[in-house]
């Protein structure tokens, strides 16, 4: 299977350079490649793993943000789940 993976809300041009994009989908986009085109599920559950990690710690883009959340830039999220892993 070949297959097309990226997230829905597409490349975000609109917030580039402004350190504001959430990198969660992009990476979790990844898992599902590593899961349905090469067959390797237990990449997939780590990429998964590590992004449940890093937000079960508060760490938050702007978009997804609570109260009492850390709010990161787009970097400092995909530093987190690179660091995660």
């Amino acid at each position: 299977g070949k297959g097309m993976y990226e997230p829905i809300h597409g490349s975000a041009p609109d917030s580039a350079g402004m350190a504001r994009a959430n990198p969660l989908a992009t990476i979790l986009s990844l898992a599902m490649m590593f899961r349905h085109t090469f067959a390797r599920p237990e990449v997939a559950e780590r990429i998964e793993r590590a992004v449940r990690s890093v937000l079960a710690k508060g760490l938050r883009t702007g978009d997804i943000a609570a109260a009492g959340d850390k709010v990161v830039g787009t970097r400092a999220m995909g530093e987190a789940v690179a660091r995660a892993l």
